[in-house]
């Protein structure tokens, strides 16, 4: 075999990237797992994942060189200094907003499985039959029976803390045993569950914590910093999961530093036959063949990938034929919901810093209940007691406000919404070719907005947070609206969806590309509609159905 050609092809190291590789190596195929990124060793590469935050120069804080250096990053949380170098510098990476879009992006060996909040549910027959049901966009080409045993798969292997809840509109899944919530965290719950006469569920969080020893990874350490990496490989990650699983095969070569510029398409046999690779590094350009491809790049990366293929016979690019590549862009909108304080639990406090909250189903357009808007969103959130950094109006400096902030504060809990985006056509990115990044190609302009569907929903998600917890006991409830843009939640999906139809899908429901059956995209590109649930493990359970049916089809010879 030639060293640039091989079985498969994974481009992409992230979340799905990984699982595609560790998939294909293990079912016997030689796979390389091209990364643009550099590359992050397990455990020897977190650099300050065992460091207190005195450790660090600013405390951990983003100084104001790092926020004009960083004028995207510094929007949310994702500009601080104790993890900066696992985020993109924008001013090699550049893109285009014809309306605001926060980007948040990881170029390195595992993407954002390093940083993700790890909170994994599945889809119900609720989301999958929605669109249908509805009139929008088009239909999944698969329902809950299709995907339910990739998912179980998925759990087993990954490692996913839950409660068996045993409700329809969030479907149980094969868990490791569940973290706890605290005390005022249970007594919320069933406060909301006695006084919603048992039609609102409060659940502990379904998060990639694991919390038993699995696979050579050591349990969950209650630190709550994760996304520093984790030296113990408590989380699902790429590093700490399915890297290692691959590379055990000894059929796994993994190249970082390779921007995939374009898949290279054959006119003849209608079939990929490789990749064309830019090294980050030298700038020299590289070729690899291989019988199947895996495009997992993340959302809008992938679409980028196939905008710039093919162009000589699509001139928008391979799995444009129908007009929707690119389109469709989706989120998870949020920011928007409300805190209060719980008082009488005084003598109380919790243990540990658990990673993970809790989790309210979503409970809207649900069965008999009927809203103003479709869809609908779940909470998240915590309660927890207030620490030595809160706001002591009474006292000003000197030794009594250091002996009050060395007792806790108030107990308080806060939910925010986390809201299902309709997939509109209109919301869509596509190629700047005037624009350029550090390597001298093409960056995208992100054109897509929430509409009035979503703004509906957003005032629902502040009244309800606000009647549930003052039912729940909460005194001084006040609801917020942060205000949302286009890609905050971290969550794009939809730019190469799944499909029925090659005229109005850019993928089937194997995940192939219409255009060309040996190309797989199995990340968020392609997600048909986005439900309100978290989706990186419905990324993993489809990139776990894909590889099975690839690998069909080359026994079958049919790719």
């Amino acid at each position: 075999m030639a060293q640039n050609t091989y079985d498969a092809i994974v481009i992409g190291s992230g979340i799905s990237g990984g699982m595609a590789a560790k998939e294909l190596t293990e079912k016997g195929l030689k796979t390389i797992m091209l990364e643009r990124g550099r590359n992050i060793e397990h455990i020897k590469d977190y650099t300050n994942a065992n460091k207190a935050p005195w450790e660090l120069p600013h405390r951990g804080n983003a100084t104001q060189q790092m926020k004009a250096d960083h004028p995207v990053l510094k929007r949310d949380y994702t500009l601080n200094e104790s993890n900066l170098d696992y985020w993109v510098d924008e001013r090699k990476s550049p893109y285009v907003e014809a309306k605001p879009f926060d980007w948040f992006r990881g170029y390195h060996v595992g993407g954002r499985s390093l940083m993700w909040g790890r909170q994994s549910y599945r889809h119900s027959d609720l989301d999958f039959e929605a669109n249908a049901k509805e009139g929008i966009a088009v239909d999944w080409p698969i329902r809950y029976k299709d995907i339910a045993p990739w998912y179980s798969h998925a759990e087993k292997f990954a490692g996913i803390s839950g409660n068996r809840d045993g409700l329809s509109v969030l479907p149980d899944g094969d868990f490791m045993p569940p973290m706890e919530m605290n005390v005022v965290e249970k007594d919320v719950a069933a406060r909301i569950k006695k006084h919603y006469k048992d039609q609102r569920h409060m659940i502990i969080g379904r998060t990639a914590n694991i919390t038993k020893p699995h696979n050579n990874r050591v349990n969950c350490q209650y630190r709550n910093k994760c996304w520093l990496g984790c030296p113990f490989g408590a989380y699902f990650s790429t590093q700490s999961a399915t890297l290692p699983a691959a590379m055990a095969t000894g059929n796994l070569t993994l190249r970082p530093f390779s921007i995939v510029t374009k898949i290279l398409y054959d006119k003849d046999t209608k079939r990929a036959k490789g990749v064309e690779v830019l090294d980050a590094e030298t700038n020299k350009t590289y070729e690899y063949f291989a019988k199947v491809i895996f495009l997992n790049a993340s959302a809008l990366n992938s679409a980028w990938v196939l905008m710039n293929s093919a162009t000589d016979v699509w001139p928008e690019g391979l799995g444009s034929s129908s007009g929707e590549l690119g389109h469709n862009v989706m989120d998870h909108h949020f920011r928007a919901g409300a805190s209060g304080e719980m008082p009488g639990y005084e003598d109380k406090y919790v243990y540990g810093r658990r990673a993970n909250g809790i989790y309210i189903p979503r409970f809207q357009n649900v069965g008999n209940d009927k809203r103003d808007y479709l869809r609908g969103f779940g909470y998240q959130g915590s309660a927890g007691r207030q620490g030595w950094s809160r706001d002591i109006a009474e006292m000003s400096i000197g030794g009594d406000l250091k002996d009050a902030l060395t007792e806790p504060g108030a107990w308080t809990m806060g939910i925010t919404g986390f809201g299902e985006t309709l997939p509109y056509h209109d919301n869509r990115i596509y190629l700047d070719k005037s624009k350029k990044d550090a390597w001298g190609l093409p960056v995208l302009t992100m054109d897509a907005v929430i509409r009035d569907n979503e703004n509906k929903m957003r005032v629902d998600m502040m009244s309800e947070a606000k009647d549930m917890l003052e039912a729940a006991g909460l005194k001084n409830v006040k609801t917020y609206n942060g205000g949302y843009n286009m890609g905050g939640g971290i969550h794009e999906m939809g730019t190469a969806r799944m499909g029925r139809d090659p005229k109005t899908s850019v993928l089937n429901g194997n995940n192939q590309v219409w255009d060309a059956p040996n190309v797989y995209v199995t990340d968020g590109a392609a997600m048909t509609s986005a439900a309100c649930v978290n989706p990186s493990l419905t990324y993993l359970a489809l990139t776990a159905r894909a590889v099975d049916h690839a690998v069909g089809e080359m026994k079958k010879q049919n790719i």
